[in-house]
């Protein structure tokens, strides 16, 4: 057994995986039959309290170890690309959907070619170029916001920001004016909500039916697929057609898509057309459900909570005009609105699980894993735990406006809570993640006052994991604001 990736050091002989607790798997389907693949990460939270932050799961007839302590997580996110890797059942099933592989999903050599070219993308001297073309989709949100707010209508808030994230990914990312949210006929984000629940949905299954019938939703989803690689491809050849014309686009790119061509074409980047392809894929869906679903729970937890809510709305008044989208030094300013969004992912992670598998034989915890095993870490169970973070359960955005020195509220917060993971293959588009949080929430609350938010039955939102976990159903009504 090699100890050259312990993620933490055992006070006694290390476990064997057979020897860890769990739920009584049945034969062939394992624990597969007890969990419903929506609330799968509610099952597993619900289990830590049985079995204990380490516990043991049966996919099929292969165990899984599951993780719930925040400092093994960390160590063990860590411990990528070396020690860990995405899981090769989603890599494979990924490319059976015929999803392009992009940085998400690649590993080894290929994920720092690729991690690479991204990050370049991500240059804070790029990101100013962009956002101009952010500004323009805020704009669009607010005149969309602006007739339902006249009309008196209820807007289904989920939707409209996703249409929101799509339009600015396309702007900001890639140069393109898709405009969702001007248009309620067949957009792209209709094909991209299809792509992470049938993915999620086909990782968890017991056995896989799609293989053997094409059903109606099979074919559509094939249908979405193809819908949505042509609209990378044609992403793409516009980006290329631009470079093209104007060659001084490469020292100057002015979206991320440019920037990922002109270092993908530098000779020895060792990156394909299929990989840049993959990585627009990638931003694609990554950006739509994971940024417009962090929103749908902020402005819910907000209207839950009228103090924080008004402490917010005057931030963004104060430092934001009522008339013009915010400028990158104003939305620099909105510190709590930032707090607001990190509070949020605390307690509504979108990626409330992160599976990764051993790339050899290792030490998790106090248990011995050989190379293959998968380890599922259950991200929300240390940071909404009075053990780790005080007050855990409530919906506090003031304590990440704190010094962050150890022992602090911010520092026990920040050290539980990583909505963005961990170690070298943290989330690229952090940044521009926040960045859109903050503009859509300044156009929100420096625009309109919030008159309700709800559900249609009343009850609170549920959570429903697709993949991402997304709330169900959230509805909003506006009033324009006079100024």
């Amino acid at each position: 057994m090699s100890d050259t990736s312990i993620t933490a050091t055992p006070a006694t002989q290390p476990r064997h995986l057979g020897q860890v607790p769990g739920p009584w798997p049945l034969p062939i389907v394992g624990n597969l039959l007890q969990i419903t693949p929506t609330k799968m990460h509610l099952q597993l939270e619900a289990w830590c309290k049985t079995f204990g932050p380490i516990y043991r799961l049966h996919i099929g007839r292969r165990p899984v170890l599951v993780v719930a302590q925040h400092d093994i997580t960390a160590a063990l996110l860590r411990d990528r690309p070396d020690g860990f890797r995405r899981t090769s059942q989603m890599e494979k099933l990924a490319s059976e959907m015929g999803l392009l592989p992009g940085v998400f999903m690649a590993n080894g050599e290929d994920w720092k070619r690729q991690r690479r070219m991204v990050m370049v993308g991500f240059d804070p001297t790029h990101v100013r170029r962009y956002h101009p073309a952010l500004q323009r989709v805020a704009q669009r949100l607010a005149g969309r916001w602006s007739r339902a707010a006249r009309q008196g209508a209820v807007i289904d808030l989920q939707a409209d920001l996703m249409r929101y994230t799509v339009d600015a990914i396309a702007g900001l990312a890639f140069g393109a004016e898709v405009n969702t949210l001007e248009s309620d006929g067949d957009v792209i984000q209709q094909h991209l909500d299809k792509i992470f629940p049938a993915w999620f949905g086909r990782i968890v299954s017991p056995l896989p039916t799609w293989r053997w019938f094409r059903t109606p939703a099979v074919r559509q989803l094939e249908r979405s697929v193809a819908a949505v690689n042509a609209a990378v491809q044609g992403f793409i050849a516009g980006a290329r057609q631009r470079l093209q014309d104007n060659p001084g686009l490469s020292e100057q790119p002015t979206n991320l898509l440019e920037a990922m061509l002109v270092a993908a074409d530098e000779p020895g980047s060792g990156i394909t057309d299929a990989q840049v392809s993959g990585n627009v894929l990638t931003m694609l869906l990554a950006g739509e459900d994971t940024t417009a679903n962090t929103l749908a729970w902020m402005i819910d937890l907000l209207w839950q909570h009228p103090q924080a809510l008004a402490r917010a709305t005057e931030e963004v008044r104060r430092v934001t005009s009522p008339t013009e989208a915010p400028t990158l030094e104003q939305l620099s300013a909105l510190d709590y609105i930032e707090a607001c969004a990190h509070e949020t992912m605390r307690l509504r992670p979108v990626a409330p699980l992160i599976a990764v598998q051993a790339l050899r034989d290792t030490v998790v915890g106090d248990v011995a894993i050989t190379k293959g095993t998968v380890v599922i870490n259950v991200m929300r169970h240390d940071s909404v735990s009075d053990r780790h973070v005080l007050n855990a359960a409530a919906f506090e955005p003031e304590r990440w406006l704190a010094d962050g020195q150890p022992g602090t509220a911010a520092a026990s917060a920040k050290r539980t809570s990583m909505p963005f993971g961990a170690g070298p293959r943290i989330c690229p588009g952090r940044y521009m993640a926040l960045l859109e949080m903050k503009l859509a929430m300044a156009t929100l609350l420096g625009r309109f006052d919030i008159t309700a938010v709800d559900t249609e039955d009343g009850l609170p939102a549920r959570e429903v994991l697709k993949f991402a976990m997304a709330p169900m159903g959230l509805r909003m009504k506006l009033r324009e604001r006079s100024v």
